[in-house]
């Protein structure tokens, strides 16, 4: 047997030389490839089937939202027309019931008492309102929130409890009857904008303005573990100033706790769009949206049907993006396996 070629014997297994003994299959001489965070994440959220389920989920209803007329004109009919041809005029309920009532193959989900507008075009309009408005007021929280986080957290002494402050100021604000009594007296018309367009910018100024302490209070804590490490030290000492540190150094590492819990807290935002529209603050009727529809929907409650898809729709948008930010936060953390 020529040299170099004869078993080398590690236990009870014999290993050629040269030949990886994790994988023997490897060919000698091939080099071992490391992975990086962003493949190790993936992997890790690859193997979560829920938080996969969720994103899914999630894309497909950003998806239905961003092609609600394309997919109306195939399935349904506009959401503010009506159909008085499906109500009896005097029930004033849907002709023909079904199992639920209204269910037909032109009304997929049936149609609304007392004017038969489609339910189904109405959920698919519905989750255009609460998906902008939630994700614009995310994305104000998380603006507003992480930049008071990192200067709080970064410099501390009396800025930090300025800030800190403010926080509790805003955690402790009763929020809905703030939202209740300011939607109630800004006219029909006001900073150049009215009807829908103004009651969507009042509802993401007061959803994303007043909850940026929460996300603020995280990253402050976040803030101030990182300002204790080694390589801003090292950063310190090469004479690098506050700016440099901020967004070079400690912004990047807060990339991923700022994504993880905007996925969280844009479910809360939605939820909190569609309690707004059933206590009537929200946006106003005609125009769909789910909490509207609730509210409608109280008046009826022989007719499941009503209730029961707007509640749907709230339920599934909600548990997705929970999942998906449960399994983006498990595979972001380096702590967990």
């Amino acid at each position: 047997m020529a040299i170099g070629s004869e078993p080398r014997t590690t236990g009870k297994l014999a290993v050629p030389i040269g030949t990886d003994p994790v994988d023997p299959s490897r060919a000698p001489g091939t080099r071992i490839e490391g992975r990086s965070l962003r493949q190790v994440a993936w992997r890790r959220l690859r193997r979560d089937r829920g938080a996969m389920a969720g994103a899914v989920v999630v894309i497909l209803l950003i998806l239905m939202a961003v092609f609600a007329p394309l997919i109306v004109d195939l399935l349904g009919h506009p959401p503010n027309e009506f159909h008085q041809d499906t109500i009896d005029p005097a029930t004033q309920l849907p002709e023909f019931r079904f199992p639920f009532g209204g269910f037909s193959a032109e009304y997929l989900m049936g149609v609304e008492p007392p004017f038969g507008r489609d339910i189904f075009s109405r959920i698919i309009y519905g989750s255009r309102i609460s998906l902008l408005i939630a994700f614009l007021a995310t994305m104000l929280s998380v603006v507003l929130g992480s930049t008071m986080g990192v200067i709080a957290g970064y410099f501390g002494g009396w800025v930090d409890t300025v800030i800190s402050r403010a926080m509790d100021v805003f955690l402790a604000f009763p929020i809905l009857v703030f939202a209740i009594a300011l939607a109630g007296v800004v006219p029909d018309r006001a900073f150049g904008l009215s009807g829908d367009t103004l009651r969507i910018v009042l509802l993401i100024f007061i959803i994303g303005f007043f909850n940026w302490g929460y996300i603020a209070r995280i990253i402050r804590g976040q803030t101030l573990s990182l300002r204790e490490r080694e390589f801003v030290d090292a950063a310190r000492s090469l004479g690098a100033r506050g700016p440099y540190i901020i967004f070079k150094e400690i912004v990047p590492n807060l990339i991923a706790p700022i994504v993880i819990y905007s996925t969280l807290l844009i479910p809360t935002n939605i939820i909190f769009e569609a309690a707004l529209s059933f206590l009537g603050v929200g946006i106003r009727p005609p125009t769909a949206t789910w909490g509207g529809m609730l509210s409608e929907a109280v008046r009826y409650y022989t007719l499941p049907h009503f209730v029961f898809w707007p509640g749907l729709a709230i339920f599934i948008t909600v548990l997705s993006f929970n999942l998906f930010g449960d399994g983006l936060r498990d595979a972001l953390d380096p702590k967990t396996r």
